[in-house]
């Protein structure tokens, strides 16, 4: 794997991120102000980031490794970062950020850390879907010493985005039917998916 550095990427930007159990409580504690992060605070969004609190809760009590991703945490023989862009607001966030983190805690050489998207668009800019959209979560996999960039994943399994693109491209669907859908192909797929995938990525990631 050729390593890219990246400038916007620096020690400071890893130092005042949040760890998943930080990320948690900051949300908890804007939800108890009546707001969510970024700037829109409109009842749609507080909805959805209730939702996702809801969403996180299960996903931490559920998700289990499976053996195919254990194989290759205990593969990885380097120190590396995961930094995460992410919002409370963005639901495939939600499904993704527990089984990252367990993965992270299940290998001592990994530390995740999380970052707010809209705080940080020029990291965004830097990692963007097909080249246009800033679509999160986003998983930049980093050298701690180096912070070289090693890789990326995101902002979800290639199977759940086929079946998204295909339902956005049905005329007249609204956003919100295809949100459901997604989410009950979340909750039938139980991480294995993104896992499977994640099993594939860090043995290229750390050669």
């Amino acid at each position: 794997m050729t390593e890219v550095k990246t400038s916007v990427i620096t020690r400071g930007v890893i130092e005042n991120a949040y760890t998943y159990q930080e990320y948690r409580d900051m949300i908890d504690e804007r939800m108890a102000q009546g707001k969510t992060t970024g700037d829109n605070h409109s009842e749609a969004m507080l909805h959805y980031t209730k939702m996702n609190v809801h969403r996180m809760e299960r996903q931490d009590k559920r998700v289990k490794l499976i053996d195919e991703v254990k194989a290759a945490l205990n593969g990885v023989d380097r120190k590396l970062i995961w930094l995460v862009l992410t919002e409370a607001w963005c639901g495939d966030a939600a499904q993704s950020l527990s089984a990252m983190q367990k993965m992270a805690d299940y290998s001592d050489n990994i530390q995740a850390r999380y970052i707010l998207r809209d705080e940080h668009l020029d990291i965004m800019d830097e990692f963007l879907t097909n080249g246009k959209s800033r679509s999160i979560p986003k998983l930049i996999c980093l050298d701690a010493q180096s912070l070289d960039v090693l890789g990326s994943w995101g902002p979800r399994p290639a199977n759940a985005q086929k079946l998204y693109d295909e339902w956005r491209s049905v005329d007249g669907i609204a956003y919100q039917d295809v949100a459901e859908k997604l989410h009950k192909w979340y909750a039938k797929d139980g991480t294995k998916s993104m896992q499977a995938e994640f099993a594939e990525k860090i043995p290229e990631w750390v050669k």
